[in-house]
């Protein structure tokens, strides 16, 4: 590993932490509560999505006619990534994208899906982010993290896009949060199996091998541009704390619920 990367997960090593051993994990004591979750969640899961897509559209060619675009090296990582994400398999051996699995996971918890639905619903008639943020109710976390997505999705700047889609999104998720699901799969089969295929995915796609290409395509994009490397440690913080803030609004919203069912 070069010294810029070790000196980024430096610099954000105290903002990663407050994510991994977040209160949210340990709130979640019941399919109820993880419902709850996933309703936030799941916009977290349609943005990285959605940033994945700008980092292709970024560094390959996209369009027609076809030329060659950058370097190879990183066009293949980008494609590699873009293929497990876009149309992985499903618990069943069926071909979806992750947030297509997160969705059906959605359903068989019984969590609300018309939020979401409604926002992208919205989104695909108007192409308007607030309209659509209406249109689904989203709490003001969800838009706050989207929005910064967003923002930086239309700098058009590859490595900004790559810092955050590397040292900020999915693989923030602790073994201390798949333990509580492996539990609770163990309870609730038939509502939570779906949810923990996903996690599982996860960590056999992201955990290891999509990492370390994340970690070369950043390396790659950067170079040894000082100011590059300063601007994606920038945002990859600016990312974790939208994070922790969405996770901050999860975990409160899990709580009231459980102090209304309790009182």
């Amino acid at each position: 590993m070069n010294k810029y990367i070790e000196n980024l997960q430096t610099n954000i090593r105290s903002y990663r932490e407050k994510i991994v051993h977040h209160k949210v994990y340990s709130s979640i004591k019941n399919p109820e509560d993880l419902r709850i979750f996933m309703q936030y969640h799941v916009y977290a899961v349609w943005d990285f999505m959605s940033l994945l897509k700008a980092l292709q559209n970024s560094l390959t060619c996209t369009t027609i006619p076809w030329y060659p675009k950058g370097d190879a090296n990183t066009r293949f990582l980008i494609n590699e990534i873009v293929v497990a994400e876009e149309s992985d398999l499903d618990a069943d051996g069926h071909r979806k994208s992750h947030f297509e699995i997160y969705l059906d996971a959605m359903n068989q918890a019984g969590a609300d899906t018309k939020s979401i639905e409604k926002f992208i619903n919205e989104l695909k008639k108007s192409g308007q982010l607030k309209s659509a943020y209406e249109a689904g109710s989203a709490p003001s976390s969800v838009i706050n993290f989207v929005d910064f997505t967003f923002s930086i999705i239309n700098t058009h700047k590859p490595h900004l896009q790559a810092a955050i889609f590397t040292f900020g999104r999915e693989d923030l998720i602790p073994g201390m949060f798949h333990s509580i699901i492996n539990e609770m799969s163990i309870k609730f089969p038939e509502s939570i199996s779906q949810f923990k295929y996903y996690l599982e995915r996860h960590i056999e796609i992201d955990g290891d091998h999509h990492s370390r290409l994340a970690l070369q395509m950043v390396s790659n994009l950067c170079c040894t541009d000082e100011q590059y490397w300063e601007e994606a440690t920038n945002v990859s913080i600016e990312c974790l704390k939208k994070r922790i803030a969405l996770w901050d609004e999860a975990h409160q919203t899990i709580v009231k619920n459980q102090l209304s069912v309790s009182a």
